[in-house]
């Protein structure tokens, strides 16, 4: 399990998944979400611009990412 630290109000998921070098680029954190490889609190995310917030839980190639 990964522990982000949300500083803003929000990151969007696609920034999240790169941030945290789950994706290697931008398009690579698009294909996740186009893929519906991308779980947001138990259901799949189609947005790749997504504003997650602190409290969520995301699941992407078998990680798990709670926001703090």
């Amino acid at each position: 399990m990964i522990e982000f630290e949300i500083t803003e109000e929000y990151i969007e998921l696609i920034k999240l998944l790169k941030t945290l070098q789950i994706a290697e680029s931008g398009a690579m954190a698009k294909i996740f979400v186009e893929n519906d490889e991308v779980v947001r609190n138990g259901e799949i995310e189609t947005r790749k611009r997504a504003k997650i917030r602190k409290g969520e839980t995301i699941e992407v190639l078998g990680q798990t990412i709670v926001t703090i």
